[in-house]
């Protein structure tokens, strides 16, 4: 047997070991001879015992790499350990998915450290690049392999179905013999992979990923230059411009580590992806620092959480990432080597967040509760805007929050509450609600301006999530003199009494919504969309043209330009 061959069979056999006991301990775990929080401590620590050991066993050797990916486990296990203080069950835990990615930040980051430090040192930087890369495409090469040996095992089972021969469906129900041939179908490819590593070099992928540089820049870069014209109004909405900022961020840090590479001899040699990688590492900062004000306005706005708190901590990430590349480039001299330094300091910084937050010292859970109980206690957050279901989902901390709004609710004048601790959904009060109406009523213009009467009795009959929404559209306007909101009253149906309204909403520097309101039979508000005679829906700037027109004068009310055949509800009409 030669070497080559023995490698292959020993990281089979260590990953059909690996199937065998995670189903081990996941029977364990299900018959109850262990609790279900030292089944979790067991499955992650084996998870990650096995996973370090395939990625380090092809440069390593296997009995190189089980003392690393042991420790590493043994780590692993001692912070999920640590995490049962946060949490009083798994599922609490798994539910959350934050401290999910959390620990598989702490097994997977360390393995490159782990095989430079077992070779050359763990601070060399072109051992670090090359490995860190490696097992990326050496998992997702092995991943894809174990899927396509699964597709030829059902195939191979539905064609000897035909013939009545049904031993591989036998046995692929039992779920030991579904671990055990997935784990070594894993290993030998980790290992075959790693064998034709000159074949499947990351390399190609990389020089393929130097070429969104400039594109990727260039997004940036247009970015920038429109913001101080269309405002900052958008990142105050929802988390949603925050994350777009950091993904534009992470794809920037991915693609400068990329275009530096491991050595000035490996790095881009084009001009143009040289200088666009300085130009992406000076601005990085400027649009993580955006991305951190984002959040700050989304926490200001409604507290924290564990996601905002997860947000904010990558933004700030985000602004260490680009500080370390703005300053390297701006020094001058050799500055991919400080790049490259810095992209070691970061990745430790980043394993070290990671292990604080499966600890008490970085609790998301704690912070959130804390911030929302406040919020509530000092009068900032109403108590039919209290999501109590999610602070039940935020562990023993949330917990002890909900404990103290159950022992608030017994108290006189608490009974909304009560009721909202019960699951009843509350919305506002009566005079929450008249206030709200007013607000809006002040808020919102109508044209023509004698028609308050109409749009009274559509706020009066609009839902509260629907005031607000509208209040705060309104507010967001360019100046007091000019809302964020109109509408225009007339009537638009003749077939119902009274008359219709058409809303406009400015929702951003270049959306404006335009939504149809009438009375439904039973007194609700109807919103329907509204669209051009041939079915067509208005542009951005076609909406914005319109709005600020209506603004000045109401406009004229005319016939639509369509015909029927027949009368009433009963005739035909072709649909524009």
């Amino acid at each position: 047997m030669t070497g080559q061959i023995a490698a292959r069979l020993q990281l089979a056999v260590a990953g059909a070991l690996g199937g065998a006991l995670l189903w081990a301990a996941a029977k364990a775990a299900e018959r109850g001879w262990i609790g279900d929080y030292p089944a979790l401590i067991l499955i992650g620590a084996l998870m990650t015992l096995f996973a370090a050991l395939l990625g380090m066993a092809g440069p390593l050797g296997l009995g190189r790499a089980l003392p690393r990916a042991a420790g590493l486990a043994v780590v692993l296990a001692g912070l999920l350990a640590l995490s049962m203080l946060r949490y009083a069950t798994p599922d609490e835990f798994l539910r959350g998915g934050l401290p999910v990615l959390a620990a598989l930040t702490v097994a997977g980051l360390p393995v490159p450290f782990l095989i430079a430090a077992a070779r050359t040192g763990w601070r060399d930087y072109p051992a670090l690049f090359l490995e860190a890369w490696s097992v990326v495409l050496r998992f997702a090469a092995a991943v894809a392999f174990t899927g396509l040996v699964w597709l030829v095992i059902y195939l191979s089972n539905e064609v000897l179905r035909i013939v009545g021969i049904n031993v591989i469906g036998s046995l692929l129900r039992q779920e030991l013999v579904v671990m055990v041939v997935s784990g070594a179908v894993l290993g030998l490819g980790m290992a075959v992979i790693h064998d034709l590593a000159d074949l499947l070099s990351p390399y190609v992928v990389l020089r393929l990923f130097r070429l969104f540089l400039p594109v990727v820049l260039a997004v940036m870069v247009v970015f920038l230059v429109a913001l101080p014209f269309r405002g900052l109004s958008g990142l105050a909405g929802d988390l949603s411009p925050a994350l777009l900022l950091l993904t534009l961020v992470g794809g920037g840090i991915a693609l400068v580590s990329i275009a530096v590479d491991q050595s000035d001899e490996e790095a881009a040699g084009s001009p143009v992806q040289r200088r666009s990688a300085q130009a992406m590492a000076i601005i990085l900062p400027v649009l993580a620092g955006l991305a951190l004000w984002a959040i700050r306005l989304r926490v200001a706005e409604h507290g924290w959480s564990p996601d905002r708190v997860l947000v904010a901590l990558v933004a700030g990430l985000g602004v260490a990432y680009g500080l370390v590349y703005a300053q390297a480039v701006l020094r001058g001299g050799p500055w991919m080597e400080r790049i490259r330094q810095g992209n070691i300091r970061m990745a430790l910084v980043v394993i070290a967040l990671a292990a604080l937050w499966l600890t008490p010292i970085l609790n998301a859970e704690r912070i959130s509760a804390q911030s929302q109980l406040a919020r509530f206690q000092d009068g900032r957050t109403p108590v039919e805007a209290l999501d109590v279901q999610a602070m039940r989902g935020w562990g023993k901390p949330g917990a002890e929050a909900v404990a103290v709004l159950e022992a608030k609710a017994k108290e006189p004048g608490q009974e909304m509450l009560a009721r909202l601790l019960t699951g009843e959904t509350l919305g506002p009060g009566e005079a929450e609600q008249d206030l709200l109406r007013a607000e809006v009523a002040a808020a919102l213009p109508v044209q023509p301006a004698t028609a308050t009467g109409t749009r009274d009795t559509l706020l009066d009959a609009a839902e509260a999530y629907m005031l607000r929404d509208w209040k705060q559209v309104c507010a967001a306007g360019p100046d007091p003199a000019h809302p964020g909101c109109l509408m225009v009253v007339a009537d638009l149906m003749p077939v119902l009494p009274g008359e219709e309204a058409v809303l406009f909403l400015r929702r951003g520097a270049d959306y404006v919504e335009i939504l149809g309101l009438y009375l439904a039979p039973d007194g609700r508000v109807v919103q329907r969309g509204v669209s051009r005679p041939d079915g067509a829906y208005f542009s951005a700037s076609e909406a914005d043209d319109l709005m600020r027109a209506y603004q000045d004068s109401p406009p004229p009310v005319t016939p639509a330009l369509l015909n029927q055949l027949g009368t009433g509800e009963t005739g035909l009409m072709i649909q524009p």
